[in-house]
């Protein structure tokens, strides 16, 4: 498959929003690198970039939380994903469905 020109940052990453594609929840944000979107499109799941340990992540690939791929979004800019989602359990890592539970104002 062909990727459309996306535009990465200096390190080769791209933020993914993630959302509930039924709730339209917004569970998370995360980052890509090309490989990991095209692992993404693959698998049919999330596969991200972790930046503290320079390494694939396969969201639930531990936990059982898996993400399934509905749809991958990029938008006007071309600067940022939006994976719609079918979350199989919490996308929080502290077990809350959402990394946005906390309110700042």
């Amino acid at each position: 498959m062909e990727l459309p020109q996306l535009k990465y940052d200096v390190n080769g990453l791209i933020p993914c929003v993630v959302q509930d594609a039924d709730t339209r929840e917004v569970l998370m944000v995360a980052w890509m690198n090309e490989e990991s979107l095209r692992q993404t499109l693959d698998l049919g799941e999330t596969v991200f970039w972790s930046r503290s340990r320079q390494e694939f992540w396969h969201k639930g690939a531990t936990s059982g939380n898996v993400q399934k791929l509905v749809e991958l979004r990029y938008d006007c800019d071309g600067d940022t994903l939006l994976a719609l989602v079918h979350p199989a359990g919490p996308a929080c890592h502290t077990g809350e469905r959402t990394c946005f539970y906390r309110t700042l104002a």
